[in-house]
């Protein structure tokens, strides 16, 4: 094996211990939003999004970049919690083509109940990566991140 196929091996590793923490998270904030608040870890995410906009409201191509979605997939979960009540559409007034995403009183009321699940099971599930000694070095990157040291 020389050089170029260490370097590969040395990614693949790092791609599979990333895959395995965010595995462990997920996992564990599913069983948790669902159980607690009907929620999937990607509608949360949605409401999360919104919930950080100016007006709480985003287009659609935006809300599927923040949520990781197709463009279709986010136009189906965007229904789903429209017809929950949680969020709405709005057509854009400056752009008759363009559809914003709006978070509702009652999204916002759910998020609001929901974030605090949502922290402490990610700052458990993370505690979890600590204690596995594959991901810890993984989950010690993450607590040095910029963001993570100002508590944003």
């Amino acid at each position: 094996m020389g050089i170029a196929d260490d370097a590969v091996e040395i990614r693949a590793q790092g791609w599979r211990t990333l895959a395995a923490l965010h595995g462990l998270i997920e996992t564990a904030l599913e069983r948790a939003l669902q159980a607690e608040h009907d929620l999937s870890v990607v509608e949360y995410t949605v409401l999360d999004a919104l919930s950080r906009q100016d007006g709480w409201h985003m287009r659609m191509r935006q809300l599927a970049r923040a949520a990781a979605l197709s463009g279709s997939a986010t136009t189906r979960l965007v229904t789903r919690l429209e017809d929950r009540g949680l969020l709405t559409r709005v057509l854009c007034a400056d752009d008759r083509r363009g559809i914003y995403t709006e978070l509702t009183p009652a999204g916002s009321k759910l998020l609001g109940r929901a974030r605090p699940t949502h922290d402490r099971v990610l700052a458990d599930a993370l505690a979890e990566g600590e204690r596995t000694p594959e991901l810890a070095p993984l989950v010690d990157a993450l607590h040095r991140l910029p963001a993570a040291a100002s508590g944003t």
